[in-house]
């Protein structure tokens, strides 16, 4: 089962700053948590992104599970080189409940990372094989990316855009659910809405739509 965690204002540790930390992070810098990284040793970017203050880097090695009561984790995610010290991270975070990611040891983690395709961190496509593959996902995320950017216009991702702020609107306007439904349906169906995207007059565009809510009834 593909899950989208909610990671805003959650702590999340990384334990190791290698590439795979690396990679790691950069996905979570767009899920708005506090990210800490344990390592002694750190890629550049890994740096870069402390000294920017987006992550909070620890230079240490981790050689027990002190940092687990310390920094209290939602969610860890162990990518060092160290096979025992990846066991022992797994063991201690189900222990205390904790979700636990091990780049090594995927069987024994709780979540997997999907290959992502990114538009505009908008929509993301996903391409899963359950930890079989790694290695197929990415290749297949790289095959289908061509395919997925002439389905996915800048038309699609300007909807969203509208959509995200006429659904935040009519929670607070619109009573009952049949009805909001009814109006966002309405909303990506008007076609002055559509030309004024296609015109790349997006203000208008949210303007229209949120006329289409004031008139409701």
């Amino acid at each position: 089962m593909i899950v989208n965690l909610n990671l805003q204002d959650k702590t999340v540790v990384v334990v190791g700053a290698g590439k795979e930390a690396q990679k790691r992070v950069d996905s979570l810098l767009k899920q708005n948590c506090k990210i800490i990284v344990i390592s002694d040793s750190t890629e550049l970017q890994i740096r870069r992104w402390s000294e920017n203050k987006k992550i909070t880097l620890i230079k240490e090695k981790v050689k027990n599970m002190k940092f687990i009561s310390k920094f209290k984790p939602n969610i860890i995610i162990t990518t060092t080189d160290d096979e025992k010290i990846n066991q022992e991270i797994i063991k201690e975070a189900k222990r205390k409940n904790i979700l636990v990611y091990s780049s090594d040891n995927p069987e024994n983690s709780d979540f997997s990372n999907p290959a992502i395709i990114d538009f505009e961190k908008i929509i993301q496509v996903a391409v899963f094989t359950g930890g079989r593959s790694p290695a197929m996902a990415k290749k297949l995320r790289n095959e289908s990316k061509k395919v997925f950017k002439e389905i996915i216009s800048k038309e699609d991702i300007a909807q969203i855009k509208i959509q995200k702020i006429s659904r935040e609107i009519v929670k607070e306007t619109i009573t009952t659910q049949k009805q909001r439904k009814m109006c966002i349906q309405r909303i990506m169906s008007d076609n002055e809405i559509k030309q004024l995207i296609k015109d790349n007059q997006i203000k208008k565009a949210e303007k229209r739509a949120i006329t289409i809510i004031e008139n409701w009834k």
